[in-house]
């Protein structure tokens, strides 16, 4: 099917050709507030690193060499 114009809505009042109205003049948008950005600053770790970034290995005494605890007969 094909649309058609339909002629007949020209006859109502509030549908005739529409009369050229003046184009609205655009107001620039205000500029935008700009919030402060937080101040990044370095955290040091809790244990010393080496140059990989790994924790260094430390010897403990009630650790075997797996990490896990060393159970002790008395």
């Amino acid at each position: 099917m094909r649309d058609k114009k339909d002629n007949a809505t020209l006859d109502l009042p509030g549908f005739g050709p529409a009369e050229p109205m003046e184009p609205e003049l655009k107001r620039p948008p205000p500029p935008r507030k700009r919030s402060k950005a937080m101040k990044q600053e370095q955290m040091e770790l809790l244990e010393p690193t080496d140059t990989t970034g790994l924790p260094i290995w430390q010897n403990d005494p009630n650790l075997d060499l797996t990490g896990l605890p060393v159970w002790r007969r008395d």
